[in-house]
């Protein structure tokens, strides 16, 4: 794990360029805190921050092969380097690291772009051919690892983190209102956007390459949600996925560094614990969070799991006053609008977690999209039905859909029935599963002066995507769920920036290929499904304590708007005047002062769900547009650089290169 920067600009003063390259990975350098390097070579710039996890001792960055022909500046992990390794070996390619960096350019220097369909791993890098003067980017399958980049008049720019691109000579951030408008409907950008205007993302599974000062971009690995059924038993069905996940989580325990396990208390983290102990030779450690509001708190949960399996379990206490304080940190990392406040305490975890000295963590991230987890695919079921239902089965469904109605009145029942025949039928083309949920992103844009379609780039995207159509509604459901919120929002926003912020790296069994694939063939095979993730439940249940496989999902919660409201912050003058809210580009300052006025009043109203999601928009958008529109997140206390290890510097701008080190 890492993160990498660079840029081709030919017209950059050449006198500039290594202070350009250092500057962008300083910005970044909390990435990789253990060492840095970069390459220069005729315009064009390449660089790594380290976080050494694979060879320790010999797989700084950026490297070459024997030739000096190709470069590379790779983030991530490939865990299937052994294997690939002794393939490309039994070919004639030869080693001179144990390092995965070096499998990863071998295999692109053997197969070309067909090696990233071959390679297991959560990875983002930048390859450099010397010889032809072209650079490649890519991205894994499911955009575990970040790549941003810029196509601008004076050069081509990339980062493992916008930020970066601010120490480029005559860059600056400028949010962009219609990425806004999308953003605040659908509550992530889309796979190749940003809320910043010219700043786009590299989609999941997808390559870049810059030549001959063009881009073109192609997929070269589309997402498969769908798969012939599964002919098997039950039980082989159960093997299956256990195998499988046992598979994956062997393969992720591959480092030269103690790997731990985050624990939430529920079923996926459970499982991951429970195999990481089984495979491996020491002491497992496991790491939560506690909160110290009760109706959030799982910690019970977690501590039976950790006893149980016998794990060295840590947790971190979070406040309220904690959220607060550390809400402008995380949003600087995030580099994206939220509407909630979760991503914070995966934020101070991710740092309890390296204050204990471990770098390197298996999380559960990716099995609700993979095992159809979310009650979102149950929710999609029954309005897909709906019509052919009788009166009896849909109460009958939706008192598993909504136990909770069990402790109110009748009435509430008629309530959600209604809401539910209400949506029964598809409005927005290809988005059924989705339309219930969009609705919150309808009254967030009322804080824009511009009330464009928000829906109108997803339905231009799932229009245009091959095979969408025939997908059942819930595969669409899933489908929709990995392309938005898995790599827009849980991976990144809550997920690999909130490590990364303390380099702390996050590795996800179920999101092996191999797992998704099983997952996709035995996905309501055997249920009608609704019992949630049956099969999943089956493959462990004999080797699990009672709590994560017969306790009700429990969505993953943190304080929201109220806590703004007990604790007010300094920062929260960004949002509480008409004069500061109109320095925000796009946002209506009327509507969105009445909207904090009655969030924050004093005694005031209750807020719902859609105003408490509406408040958090605006105010990480308002600091993000002080942090990067306005460069003043020093306001904030947010570091704008740091210093690096810089341990090797190529120049082969002039002559003969430099060898790793600086040493001729």
């Amino acid at each position: 794990m890492c993160g990498i920067a660079g840029f081709a600009a030919p017209a950059l003063t050449p006198g500039t360029q290594p202070a350009v390259i250092t500057g962008m990975l300083s910005r970044i350098r909390h990435r990789g805190p253990d060492e840095a390097g970069y390459y220069l070579d005729d315009g064009m710039a390449m660089g790594t921050v380290r976080l050494a996890i694979v060879d320790l001792a010999s797989g700084a960055q950026p490297m070459s092969d024997s030739t000096e022909r190709y470069w590379i500046c790779f983030n991530g992990e490939l865990y299937n380097h052994i294997e690939l390794r002794e393939e490309l070996t039994a070919l004639g390619r030869q080693f001179r690291t144990r390092s995965d960096t070096e499998v990863v350019l071998q295999a692109w220097i053997q197969w070309g772009q067909a090696c990233l369909s071959r390679f297991n791993g959560a990875f983002a890098f930048a390859v450099r051919d010397a010889v032809a003067g072209d650079l490649f980017i890519a991205r894994d399958r499911y955009g575990k690892r970040p790549l941003f980049y810029a196509d601008r008049p004076d050069g081509f720019l990339f980062a493992s983190e916008m930020k970066a691109f601010r120490a480029f000579p005559g860059f600056s951030f400028a949010l962009d209102p219609h990425e806004l408008k999308s953003i605040y409907g659908i509550w992530t950008p889309l796979p190749d956007r940003t809320p910043f205007k010219g700043v786009r993302q590299l989609p999941p599974g997808s390559l870049l390459t810059l030549r001959g000062g063009r881009v073109e971009l192609h997929t070269y690995e589309e997402l498969a949600v769908d798969a012939p059924p599964f002919t098997g038993t039950p039980a082989e069905a159960a093997a299956l996925v256990r195998d499988t996940l046992r598979t994956s989580v062997e393969v992720r325990l591959r480092s030269d560094v103690e790997v731990g396990v985050y624990l939430s208390g529920g079923l996926d983290s459970s499982i991951v614990a429970r195999l990481a102990t089984d495979l491996s030779s020491h002491e497992v450690r496991t790491f939560s969070v506690e909160f110290e509001d009760r109706a959030l708190d799982e910690s019970s949960a977690q501590h039976e799991v950790a006893r149980y399996l016998g794990t060295r379990h840590s947790s971190i206490a979070i406040s309220t006053a904690d959220v607060v304080e550390n809400f402008p940190a995380a949003v600087h990392h995030a580099e994206v609008p939220v509407f909630r406040t979760a991503l914070v305490p995966m934020y101070l975890l991710s740092r309890h977690v390296r204050d204990a000295g471990i770098k390197t963590i298996l999380s559960g991230e990716g099995a609700d999209e993979a095992f159809l987890g979310y009650s979102l695919f149950r929710e999609t079921m029954l309005r897909a039905d709906w019509h052919r239902l009788t009166a009896e089965e849909r109460r009958e469904r939706i008192a598993v859909l909504h136990p909770e109605l069990a402790h109110f009145g009748p009435e509430h029942q008629v309530h959600v029935s209604g809401l539910l025949s209400q949506f029964a039928e598809e409005r927005l083309d290809g988005l059924f599963s989705h339309e219930l949920r969009y609705q919150n992103g309808r009254f967030v844009q009322r804080l824009l002066k511009d009330r464009e379609d928000p829906f109108a780039d997803l339905l231009a995207l799932v229009r245009d995507t091959p095979g969408y159509a025939a997908l059942s509604p819930t595969q669409k459901a899933q489908w929709l769920e990995f392309k938005t919120l898995l790599a827009g929002y849980l991976l990144s926003s809550q997920g690999e920036r909130m490590g990364l912020a303390h380099g702390v790296e996050n590795r996800c069994p179920f999101l092996d290929p191999a797992v998704v694939r099983a997952a996709a063939l035995v996905n309501l095979r055997y249920d009608d499904g609704w019992e949630e993730k049956a099969v999943l439940k089956e493959a462990f249940r004999d080797v699990l304590p009672a709590e994560p496989l017969t306790r009700r999902k429990q969505p993953y919660r943190a304080p929201g708007s109220t806590a703004f409201r007990e604790h007010r912050p300094d920062y929260l003058e960004l949002v509480r005047s008409e004069h500061e809210l109109a320095q925000i580009d796009g946002i209506d300052p009327r509507f969105a002062k009445r909207l904090v006025d009655k969030v924050l009043a004093d005694g005031g109203a209750e807020v719902s769900t859609k105003e408490d999601h509406a408040f958090i928009h605006l105010l990480s958008t308002a600091v993000l547009n002080r942090q990067f529109v306005m460069d003043r997140g020093d306001e904030m206390r947010i570091p704008q650089a740091a210093e690096m290890n810089l341990t090797t510097v190529i120049d082969r701008r002039h002559g003969s290169p430099l060898l790793a080190g600086g040493q001729r």
